[in-house]
């Protein structure tokens, strides 16, 4: 099975007053660390979606593995950068069947993150393998080609949320441990560094 990785790296960090996709943490930016353990695995292309300061952290990201796609409608809300993705994809490889979207501050995210998602798509037949933490669901998480339309659908500020919530007969879940450690706040990353 095909599969491509979408890394939404396009908001404004607005809570945080600064791009929390260039925060250092291990000598890495938090970006950095999600391009990197998408990279260990086999699923190509990997492609991030930029918007606010795009410039900037395009500049400090080139890298010859990856495509970067500027969604000029960041502003919209993280819908537009699902759709920049998701229609970037189909169009330079209309061979993949599968697309994993992931975010780019969940800075704990590994190699066998993507895999797991993979391996339970394989082993249960679902269209939709979402990360389960902190009594939530969510990224990373694979939809297969049936949903590719509905994710090029959405609109506004909820991601591809009501996705999950209205096709919980297709959808299966792993478990991610530390999938709901992500930076929002100056105390997020404060927190973050100090457990370093």
């Amino acid at each position: 099975m095909k599969t491509g990785i979408i890394i939404l790296a396009a908001g404004s960090s607005s809570r945080l007053g600064r791009p929390k996709q260039l925060l250092d943490y291990k000598g890495k930016t938090l970006l950095q660390t999600v391009i990197y353990e998408a990279l260990k695995t086999d699923h190509k292309p990997v492609i991030v979606v930029l918007g606010a300061h795009a410039q900037e952290i395009a500049a400090l990201h080139k890298h010859n593995q990856i495509n970067i796609v500027i969604n000029k409608n960041w502003k919209n809300g993280i819908a537009s950068s699902i759709v920049a993705g998701v229609s970037t994809m189909i169009k330079l490889h209309n061979e993949i069947e599968s697309i994993i979207i992931v975010v780019a501050d969940q800075v704990f995210i590994k190699k066998s993150n993507f895999n797991n998602l993979i391996k339970k798509q394989k082993e249960t037949g679902k269209n939709i393998i979402a990360s389960a933490y902190d009594g939530t669901i969510g990224t990373p998480v694979i939809f297969k080609k049936d949903y590719f339309q509905a994710l090029l659908s959405l609109k506004g500020t909820e991601g591809a949320k009501n996705i999950l919530k209205q096709s919980a007969q297709d959808l299966e879940t792993v478990f991610f441990e530390q999938g709901g450690i992500d930076i929002d706040t100056e105390t997020d990353y404060n927190s973050l560094i100090s457990q370093q």
